[in-house]
């Protein structure tokens, strides 16, 4: 499985951004700019807990796998690979929609005397601060399921970390 690249994520979020930057000045200019919906950020946030939660979670499982401790529960590796997707895919998503919402919040900057407009400009740095972490938290969880190189395998095939 490729690992993401902070590159491809830079790339996603500063694309995004520019086209949403241009989509909002030029609707704004045909009529009312659509809304920053305060549930953005939230939503972004329960994503980077979720996945936190499921990265300390298998990290936990995996150092008491590797202490060999009692009734431990291992890690299935088709549960870490479906663990690293999730978390690619959101990674991915949240680099465009953080970058929408910059885009917007970059436009909204230049209105910021008007209290409707600084709210949504808020509203926009909330999510692009949420994509962040959920693209942090996906970073976390891949590095967690990172199989070991071939040098570093010393259990012999078939034992190492999923």
């Amino acid at each position: 499985m490729k690992q993401l690249r902070l590159k491809v994520l830079a790339g996603l979020f500063l694309v995004a951004g520019i086209l949403s930057w241009g989509a909002a000045r030029l609707w704004d200019s045909v009529g009312t700019l659509p809304s920053v919906p305060i549930a953005a950020p939230i939503v972004l946030a329960v994503i980077a807990v979720v996945l936190t939660a499921t990265a300390l979670s298998i990290r936990t499982r995996l150092k008491a796998q590797r202490e060999r401790r009692p009734g431990a529960k291992g890690v299935e590796p088709l549960m870490a690979a479906r663990a690293v997707v999730f978390g690619q895919a959101s990674a991915l998503v949240a680099a465009l929609v953080a970058g929408m919402y910059g885009g917007t919040g970059v436009y909204l900057l230049a209105f910021l005397d008007v209290p409707a407009r600084r709210d949504q400009a808020f509203y926009a740095a909330l999510a692009v601060a949420a994509g962040i972490g959920v693209i942090a938290a996906a970073l976390f969880l891949e590095r967690v399921c990172k199989l070991p190189d071939d040098s570093d395998n010393d259990e012999g095939p078939g034992k190492a970390r999923a």
